[in-house]
């Protein structure tokens, strides 16, 4: 029979006597492990350095807490991670609370983290401070970011608890000093959630539109009372700091008391001490703003009233330079005086030329000069008219002569012309007749036509009898 305990190498294993150590299978030891595991150890608390951090699609945490000498992996569900009061990241100490357990599928033991707290104020400032300088590096608390706040908004906004103190100092505030339209966006400022509900409405105060049924605030307030850092831990969380830099509504910080400065402070377009501070900053006095427009307007009233004076007296003074009226008006009065009489003596003269032209002209009106006058003109017309009948070329058509015209009634001089015109008017004493001209054969004549003239109308002298104008 076969030593159970020998060392000597067999080929197959086959059961000794006295051996009672069974052989387990890879699960069951691991089954095993893992009872007497969280059995051991079913609530641990870990004091580690976080590495490894790793956020997986699901929601879930995965990381591992190290310190000097070891490391543990471990892992925290995604309900335990929403509801974290900070943002864990690598090289920050924590306490995690938990439970080891072991997974059986890579055979490694872990812890379950139920609970995880930064390790003290120390651990808490180096979170801080590495944040801070995450999102300097990025450029959110740039000095050139920062608007100008409103000189008198009409809206203002503020993010707030509308149970605490701040937001009734706030009210109060702005009604002594200005009344203001002011819209409320109740927040958790402080535990779980809290951060995500600030950021939340810091985005939602900034997608309301300028038309809507809620008016969009031109300022908001983002306030908190006085506390701890850890009270305060929300304003410096990323995802607030974020929705106050990317806010396009100039916002006022007003965290804490004037001692507490939060990454919000940074990332915010003006910080104040207080929550009351925010409110005196936000608006002015009315009753200041009152006696300035005041002041203004007495300003205004004084400049008008010394610029019309200033206009009086140069014009008074002006006056006194220009001349007076008599000296002015004195040579042009003299000058149409002078004018009137030379008028006067000019039509005097004018009418006496005019009377000696008319005596002359009706001197030579006399009956016998116009008679002699009207005797010489009609001698000039009878020979006028003598001569015209003499001219007259139908005078030789009573001794039988004809006289021949073209279509144009124009005389023909020539047998060439006649030719050419081929149609001609014979004009005879007592009638006229149209001739058409055959150049080969000679004239051919047309049916005779006659035209009745009359005689030309000889001159008759006036009758002794007729009246004269003499």
């Amino acid at each position: 029979m076969p030593d159970p305990f020998s060392s000597e190498p067999r080929l197959v294993a086959e059961p000794a006597p006295g051996d009672n150590a069974l052989a387990l299978s890879v699960g069951e030891l691991s089954s095993r492990l893992k009872r007497m595991v969280e059995g051991e150890f079913g609530h641990v608390r870990l004091r580690g350095e976080i590495s490894g951090f790793k956020r997986a699609a699901s929601g879930h945490v995965y990381l591992a807490l190290k310190d000097e000498s070891a490391v543990i992996d471990g892992v925290m569900w995604k309900g335990v991670a929403n509801g974290l009061a900070f943002s864990p990241q690598d090289g920050v100490e924590v306490i995690a609370t938990g439970k080891l357990t072991i997974y059986p599928g890579r055979s490694k033991y872990q812890i379950v983290i139920e609970r995880m707290e930064l390790a003290g104020a120390g651990a808490l400032m180096a979170l801080l401070e590495k944040l801070r300088a995450q999102l300097a590096g990025e450029g959110l608390f740039d000095r050139a970011r920062k608007r100008a706040l409103p000189y008198l908004p009409r809206v203002i906004g503020v993010v707030t608890s509308p149970t605490g103190a701040v937001i009734r100092d706030i009210l109060h505030r702005l009604e002594d000093r200005c009344p203001t339209h002011v819209i409320v966006w109740p927040v958790k400022v402080q535990g779980e959630g809290a951060a995500a509900e600030v950021a939340a409405a810091v985005r939602g105060l900034d997608a309301l539109p300028a038309d809507g049924p809620v008016p969009r605030p031109d300022l908001v307030i983002v306030a908190r009372g006085g506390g701890s850092i850890e009270d305060l831990w929300a304003f410096n969380e990323e995802a607030v700091v974020r929705a106050v830099a990317a806010c396009s509504i100039p916002i006022i910080s007003a965290v804490g008391h004037e001692t507490d400065t939060t990454l919000c402070d940074h990332a915010a377009d003006l910080r104040a001490p207080t929550p009351t501070a925010a409110a005196e900053i936000a608006v002015p006095v009315l009753a200041d703003l009152r006696l300035t427009l005041d002041s203004h307007r007495q300003r205004t009233e004084r400049c008008a009233r010394r610029y019309v004076e200033r206009g009086r007296e140069r014009l008074t003074a002006l006056a006194r330079l220009l001349p007076r009226r008599d000296a002015l008006l004195g040579p042009q009065r003299q000058r149409a005086d002078d004018a009137g009489a030379r008028l006067d003596r000019g039509l005097e003269r004018r009418v006496t030329v005019a009377r000696g032209q008319l005596d002359r002209a009706t001197g030579a009106l006399r009956p016998a000069v116009l008679q002699r006058q009207v005797d010489s003109a009609r001698h000039r017309l009878e020979s006028t008219w003598r001569l015209v009948q003499t001219l007259n070329p139908d005078n030789v058509l009573e001794r039988g002569y004809a006289r021949v015209t073209g279509r144009d009634g124009a005389t023909l001089m020539s047998s060439a012309a006649v030719a050419a015109a081929g149609a001609v008017t014979l004009h005879f004493r007592d009638g006229n007749v149209d001739v058409a001209v055959d150049p080969g054969d000679g004239p051919t004549l047309d049916r005779p036509r006659r035209v009745e003239r009359s005689a030309p109308r000889a001159y008759a002298a006036p009758s002794p009898e007729q009246p004269t104008l003499l």
